[in-house]
């Protein structure tokens, strides 16, 4: 489908996208909100600054696409694949993102205030600075995850793996998280913990 035909389908009212092959597609600023693209091949494709609030995205082919600043509010990514995404700037507030490939994935700065990220893998993840105040990362695998000075405030890390992770001045107030988790970190250098002291 040309990204053309897409957006005049939209503007006619049409919202059913399951499965549609979108390759390398320049969607760059559509809106698309609460959009159904589940099972969608959008690898590659150009998404900066569009609209995708409420879009349901599960199982999707994501790889390599551009998503910087992209709104993906309360979006539904389940068991989608966004292996080399670019996702710099993107709004993913309250969104749904369990079961998904995020490995080494840059992260930094992204907003994921209350997202729920179950049995993501995040291992090498770039995550500084990033909005996570919230967030449920039950079981999430953060192995070696940069998270410095990243904003944990309040978020549910049960079951997550800390192993090696980079927590320097990141805020863990309130965070849902046991000692043993931070034991396995690599530095939390400057951290505020989830007592509200700061780690020296």
């Amino acid at each position: 489908m040309e990204a053309k035909e897409l957006i005049r389908r939209y503007s006619a009212g049409e919202r059913d996208f399951a499965g549609a092959t979108l390759s390398g597609a320049d969607l760059s600023g559509a809106d698309l909100h609460e959009a159904n693209l589940s099972d969608a091949n959008l690898e590659g494709a150009l998404l900066s600054a569009a609209v995708l609030s409420g879009a349901t995205l599960f199982w999707a082919n994501l790889t390599g696409a551009d998503l910087q600043g992209a709104d993906l509010s309360g979006a539904r990514l389940r068991g989608a694949d966004l292996s080399g995404a670019m996702l710099g700037r993107a709004d993913l507030t309250e969104a749904w993102l369990s079961e998904i490939n995020l490995e080494r994935v840059d992260l930094s700065g992204v907003v994921l205030s209350g997202a729920t990220l179950l049995w993501v893998n995040l291992i090498g993840a770039d995550l500084r600075g990033t909005d996570l105040r919230g967030a449920r990362l039950h079981e999430a695998n953060m192995e070696g995850a940069d998270l410095e000075g990243a904003n944990l405030e309040w978020a549910d890390l049960k079951g997550a793996n800390l192993n090696k992770a980079n927590l320097e001045w990141a805020n863990l107030s309130g965070a849902k998280v046991t000692d043993e988790q931070l034991a396995q970190a690599k530095s939390l250098k400057g951290a505020t913990m989830p007592d509200g002291t700061k780690h020296q």
